[in-house]
Order: structure tokens, then C-alpha cells, then sequence
């Protein structure tokens, strides 16, 4: 039997007329080595380790070096008990969900790696054993383990100490993360720190699987549940920390439709537009929405529409447009603006496709042609695309607006937009979706 000389007492029972070879402490090439010696003499050879040998212990090292050796010796892994696992059937159930092990040993593993180890264990909210947490030399990890861990779970999270767990001098202890101190642990501890959801009750830690939570009752139809699932999926990846909410409801709908998260910076509001529009289109005689093209009318919600008695008007396929476009030699979404403006010329004008029909309706309010309750500035496009976006912002400044800057835009994001906007009301909890 091949060992640290420590092991050999909680053996004893099993070494009775066997050849015993013991090494301190750091020993393990050379314990290995003799190991391997032996066995190809023609010796039965057992290395023990404590807990389980594949755990931190001899295992991986002897197929490690069986390798290099390319020895003929066969080897057999026999299972044991893990110290997280025996501790944690003294602390109770701390385990019952995803959990890790990280080892602060640094003897053979740098500690910048280790502290990234458990950064991304106390981010990813596992349940973590922490094997060799102190000794002589290494008293100061602890703490910053304490100190990250803190940074992602609550100070009240508990925390299991189990001291040489099954041996006579067992000790177990169920703290707070923020009162763990050095003074708890050495090198024959293994700790366990809870995730969010672990609890302390009767003197034990427990960790659900989720047996016990109830599904929330949620009245919501299918379609709202997704758009809400997704609106919490991009703003894990935006930041909105110096946005307005009316911004970010504007943006968080366009990035929804687009799935394009550069929208956060390309959408510009002017003038409180979405609070004014909203007021307007909620008032009982709400404005005109005109459209530069059908495919914007498609994408606004017809149920909010409908409740609220909304005309939704795109003069494109208009058989004036038509004549009047080649009479003047102008593009039909041109005429369809300027007819727009001859009826509706306080409507509330959206654009996802024509700079053109932008340009004149600007050239329309510069006029005094046409006083718009608001616009949304979204063509899409290479040419005259900005230009048109730059003429609405500069020459009419005084405008309630929504710019999606540059190049970028579109029917859907256009529609959405005003989805947007028709929304408002939902921001402050939200909850987007309403008519979905």
C-alpha cells in the first residue's frame, strides 16, 4: 500500500500483513513513481488517497504517468466519498442543485486562474464547494473569495464548514457568507457556499430543486410572454444606464424586431415624442397615422388600433398618386405625401422606407404646409437616406421626433416604432405585448 504517512492511521483495519510505504506531504510524483515500480514487478499495488482519488487526489496523476510511461500496468479506479459529498450529507441538502468545486490550492494552479474560477462560479450563481480554503502559507485567499463571492450573493447566502467530516474530530458549522472568517477553516475543511436560492432551516442548509415553486398564474397570451422573455434578453446585453425609459422603450422595440442591438444608439428622440404622441393618440379624437408605404400600415397592432378608432392611411396605391406623380414627374410616395398633406396635414407621418417622401414633407413644413403632431424618421437605404434624416432634424427642430440614425431603418422597424409609442403605458412596469 502506497500513501501519505497521515492516511495510513484511518486505514489500519485494512493494512494488516500488507508491505507499507508512506510519503509527506507534496510527495505524490515520487509516490506515484513507486507505485508504478513496484506494480511492473509483478506486486498488487493500492494507492490511497482520502475522499475520492479521482477528487483532487492520486488518480488523474497515475493515468497521467501511466501514459508516460506507457506502462502495461492495469489500473482500477475504486469510488469514494468525496468530502463535499460527505459534508454535505451532515449539513443537510446543500447540493440539490447545480453546484462546482474549486480547489484554492495554488501550488500547482496560479491564482489568477482560480480567482477567474470563482468569479464564474459566483456569477453563474452554482452552488460551490471550496476545497483547501487555508494553510499556513496561504492565508489571504479566503477572504477574497469572501470578497467576490459577495459581489454576486447575498451577505445572508449560508454557508456549510465541515471539518474532517467522518473522522472523530468532525466539526460542522452553518454560517453567513458576510460572517465567514479565516479563523473557520484549514486545510482538512471543505466549505460549501449556497446559490440564491439556498436557505438554512433546523440547523441545516438546503438547496431546492424546484419541487415546491409554484408556476406563476400568468393571464398573458402566448405572444406577450415571448416579446416580454425577449425584452429581458436584450437588456442583458444593452446598456441603458444614461437612457431615458421612453429611449429605452423605443430602442428595446426596435432591437425586438431587428434583433440588431447597435439600434440602442442609433434611435434619437426629439421634443418628448413618444410622451406627446401618446398623450394625442389616447386623447378620444387621436390624429391621422399616415404611412410612406403598406407595409408600416401591416405592422401596427390592429387591435390597438381598433380600440382606440385609429385611421391608418398609405396613399401609395391611390389612383391620384399615380397621375399626379407622372404629371409632375415626381415618385409616387412624393405624391403620396403631398396628398396626405392636402387632408391630414396634422397627421402623425411615419417613414420606413422613402428618403423621397421625407424630403417633401419637410419641404411641405418648411412651407407651412403641413404641421405634423409628430414624425418617425426611419427610411432605410443607401442613397439620400441620412440627408433626408439630417433635413427633418435640422430644419424643423421644433418637431416631435424618432430618428434611427444612418443608414438603418425600415417598414417593420418603422411600425414598431409606433408600437412603441401606443405602448407608453406599459413602460414604466415592462411589460411589452399588449394586443399581441
Amino acid at each position: 500500500m502506497v500513501g501519505y504517512s497521515y492516511y495510513f492511521q484511518h486505514v489500519s483495519q485494512l493494512t494488516h500483513g500488507k508491505e507499507l510505504i508512506d510519503t509527506g506531504m507534496k510527495k505524490e510524483r515520487q509516490r506515484a513513481e513507486k507505485a508504478f515500480e513496484l506494480a511492473e514487478s509483478g506486486k498488487v499495488v493500492a494507492v490511497i488517497s482520502s475522499g475520492d482519488s479521482g477528487v483532487y487526489g492520486m488518480a488523474p496523476l497515475l493515468w497521467e504517468m501511466k501514459a508516460e510511461r506507457n506502462s502495461e500496468v492495469e489500473l482500477e479506479v475504486v469510488p469514494g466519498i468525496s468530502a463535499m459529498f460527505a459534508a454535505a450529507a451532515r449539513l443537510g441538502a446543500p447540493l440539490g442543485h447545480d453546484f462546482c468545486s474549486i480547489s484554492m490550492s495554488d501550488l500547482l494552479t496560479p491564482w489568477e486562474k482560480i480567482e477567474k474560477r470563482i468569479v464564474a462560479a459566483a456569477e453563474a450563481d452554482f452552488v460551490t464547494a471550496v476545497y483547501n480554503p487555508l494553510s499556513k502559507g496561504r492565508f489571504w485567499q479566503l477572504m477574497r473569495l469572501k470578497e467576490l463571492f459577495l459581489e454576486q450573493r447575498s451577505p445572508d447566502t449560508p454557508v456549510g464548514i465541515a471539518r474532517n467530516v467522518g473522522r472523530e474530530d468532525e466539526k460542522i458549522q452553518l454560517v453567513k457568507l458576510v460572517d465567514l472568517d479565516v479563523s473557520m477553516a484549514d486545510m482538512f475543511t471543505v466549505l460549501i457556499i449556497g446559490n440564491s436560492q439556498t436557505f438554512s432551516s433546523a440547523g441545516k442548509m438546503v438547496t431546492p430543486r424546484g419541487y415546491y415553486v409554484s408556476k406563476e398564474v400568468n393571464s398573458d397570451k402566448l405572444g406577450r410572454r415571448i416579446m416580454n422573455e425577449s425584452f429581458r434578453t436584450i437588456l442583458e446585453n444593452i446598456d441603458v444606464s444614461d437612457r431615458s425609459l421612453a429611449h429605452t422603450w423605443v430602442a428595446l422595440h426596435c432591437i425586438h424586431t431587428t434583433a440588431d442591438f447597435s439600434l440602442n444608439e442609433s434611435v434619437e428622440l426629439t421634443n418628448n415624442v413618444v410622451e406627446v404622441l401618446h398623450e394625442k393618440l389616447y386623447a378620444g379624437h387621436p390624429p391621422v397615422i399616415v404611412t410612406d408605404v403598406s407595409m408600416v400600415t401591416r405592422g401596427i397592432r390592429r387591435a390597438t388600433a381598433q380600440k382606440l378608432g385609429l385611421q391608418i392611411k398609405c396613399y401609395l396605391d391611390d389612383d391620384r398618386v399615380r397621375q399626379m406623380a407622372s404629371d409632375m414627374d415626381i415618385t409616387r410616395t412624393q405624391a403620396g405625401i403631398r396628398l396626405a398633406v392636402q387632408e391630414h396635414p396634422n397627421a402623425i407621418f411615419a417613414f420606413g422606407n422613402a428618403p423621397t417622401a421625407l424630403i417633401e414633407l419637410v419641404k411641405l413644413i418648411r412651407n407651412g404646409k403641413a404641421q405634423p403632431s409628430g414624425v418617425v424618421a426611419a427610411p432605410v437605404g443607401f442613397v439620400n437616406v441620412r440627408e433626408s434624416k439630417w433635413q427633418l432634424k435640422y430644419g424643423c427642430p421644433d418637431l416631435p421626433a424618432v430618428f434611427v440614425n444612418g443608414r438603418k431603418g425600415g417598414s417593420n422597424v418603422a411600425a414598431t416604432i409606433l408600437n412603441a409609442i401606443l405602448s407608453w403605458n406599459e413602460a414604466k412596469e415592462m411589460h411589452p405585448g399588449e394586443g399581441l
